[in-house]
């Protein structure tokens, strides 16, 4: 799944990038080397962020846990984190703005969060909490008992639904910040509501999961970007005019 969310986000960054209206002063070779720099970020912050957030107290009884990849454990947050480093050393590297490179491959990482998340359901892990609604499944990692699929309200939200506002808001021109806002605002929605249905990774302060308390700063920060891109553009155009 990782594979082919890093090919798909490849093919249609260049498809963006021939939109001059959307996405002018891209190349190919800049476009390679951020989805290469954006790899190393997910599966290194992705990583890391597992340990640092769900699995703390491995760290210090078996720090070199965090190199058995074949056990599995990636974090999103940990992954989002280590994308927006790589972009940032992409910016000072190529001489742009963190937010050009951010608002231009924000409406692309939906592909890979829809992906990774049918890949948990296909692996039968990460499911939901106990319930009896008509569509409940059985993971037989878990026990007997019918469950949310959460993963796939996931993949539904955080990949089909997310991609799909993204894209099309990206469609017109918008400014400076607001395609990145948008983005935090919306998963961080998305992800904060499933997971009331989702059997959490640890829970803190008594019923928020690790995964809500996360999602809080980006949506704070989400809605912090787009009032402030709505401001830039009201002073652009009352300049304009």
């Amino acid at each position: 799944m990782y594979l082919i969310s890093f090919v798909g986000i490849w093919w249609l960054a260049n498809y963006r990038a021939r939109i001059k209206k959307l996405a002018s002063g891209w190349n190919t070779e800049e476009i390679e080397d951020l989805i290469l720099s954006c790899m190393i970020g997910v599966i290194v912050g992705g990583r890391l962020g597992e340990f640092l957030f769900y699995q703390t107290a491995t760290i210090w009884h078996n720090p070199l846990a965090i190199l058995q990849i074949w056990r599995g454990g990636m974090s999103f947050h940990g992954g989002l984190i280590g994308v927006l480093i790589a972009c940032f050393i992409f910016a000072r590297k190529n001489k742009k703005s963190f937010f050009t490179i951010a608002d231009f491959i924000a409406p692309l990482i939906p592909i890979g969060l829809g992906l990774g998340r049918l890949g948990n359901f296909i692996n039968g892990e990460l499911w939901g909490r106990v319930t009896d609604v008509p569509w409940a499944m059985v993971f037989p990692a878990a026990d007997a008992m019918p469950r949310h699929p959460s993963q796939l309200y996931e993949f539904l939200l955080e990949g089909v639904v997310l991609f799909l506002i993204l894209w099309f808001y990206a469609a017109k021109k918008r400014p400076k910040m607001a395609v990145s806002g948008m983005f935090l605002l919306l998963y961080g929605i998305f992800r904060f509501a499933i997971e009331f249905v989702r059997v959490p990774d640890a829970i803190v302060y008594g019923w928020l999961t690790m995964g809500q308390l996360l999602c809080v700063p980006m949506i704070v920060i989400g809605v912090g970007l787009v009032i402030i891109s709505q401001g830039g553009k009201l002073k652009n155009e009352g300049m304009k005019e």
